[in-house]
């Protein structure tokens, strides 16, 4: 079993950023992003920690991004510990697996989400009125029904809080028409590419997100995609429409927490031990399944 961390401190380097689950560092005109074993859920960092998830995250991220770098470039710039700033060295215990060196951009204030079946906040905003972010979608789906094609469905950027879904024309307003049109066809594509992939290894990647920053007019692919995080792999021979689907990604967590009768208000509570390994064999496996490697 390997080491699990809950926080992630590198002395003599200034912490630029700590989000729910990584930790960014300001490595002289680049960023270090070191992914912390915490999971999170409906907004709270849980008390546990997942055995193998922040190094999964890293290493399929480093995949897809090598995966769908023809689409869109992205902001990889080294992944071995061996490649990065010789002041990162004395850290190779802790930032192996679970770092990567990337580009300083500027960041796209939005969520871009693909999705390509029904699931998740969007089947309950469209039970609750047949939209999603304000796009009118056919009447009488049911929940994991596949759309006939992906839709882009953005939201808000939540620093704390709920990311909340948008309509095109809200972020067209945020960012520009010219932008927003562009991330759509991107984000769209890189979610068909992925998708086929995907499917080839007996997986469906029911919905995603991405995020994206500027490094001038240049459009970049940032942060983590198609991660067991940021996306719904489902099970293709389990596939099974009207209800919710078997997944490798956190959503298993998701459904435990919804048991539990914690109210999603106060601490969440610590996960059973059984509870904890199998969302690390979910990662695990889902790494294998669409990377192609057995070791991580």
């Amino acid at each position: 079993m390997p080491n699990t961390y809950s926080d992630i401190l590198l002395p003599g380097l200034p912490l630029f950023k700590k989000g729910k689950v990584r930790n960014v560092f300001e490595v002289e005109d680049k960023l270090l992003i070191v992914a912390t074993d915490r999971i999170s859920a409906f907004d709270f960092v849980l008390p546990s920690l997942i055995p193998y998830k922040g190094q999964v995250l890293t290493q399929l991220s480093r995949f897809w991004f090598d995966y769908t770098s023809l689409v869109c470039p992205n902001h990889l710039v080294a992944a071995e510990v061996d490649d990065f700033p010789p002041v990162l060295r004395e850290f190779r215990d802790v930032l192996d697996k679970r770092s990567m060196l990337v580009l300083k951009t500027k960041v796209v204030p939005i969520e871009c989400v693909v999705r390509g079946y029904l699931s998740g906040s969007g089947w309950k905003e469209y039970k609750a009125g047949g939209k999603i972010g304000g796009m009118k979608l056919p009447a009488g789906l049911r929940e994991s029904d596949r759309f006939p094609e992906p839709i882009f469905t953005p939201s808000t950027k939540a620093e704390v809080g709920h990311d909340e879904n948008i309509s095109f024309k809200d972020m067209e307003k945020s960012v520009g028409s010219g932008l927003a049109k562009k991330i759509r066809k991107i984000s769209l594509e890189l979610y068909n590419k992925a998708s086929l992939h995907a499917l080839s290894e007996g997986i469906i990647i029911a919905d995603t997100k991405f995020e994206f920053g500027l490094i001038g007019d240049d459009l970049i692919l940032i942060d983590e995609i198609f991660t067991p995080d940021s996306s719904r792999f489902w099970p293709l021979a389990e596939y099974a429409p009207g209800k919710g689907q078997p997944s490798f990604d956190k959503q298993f967590v998701r459904d435990y927490l919804e048991t539990t009768g914690w109210d999603k208000k106060s601490d969440p509570p610590v996960l059973p031990a059984e509870i904890i390994a199998k969302t690390s064999e979910k990662y695990l496996e889902i790494y294998r399944l669409l990377s192609g490697k057995n070791d991580l």
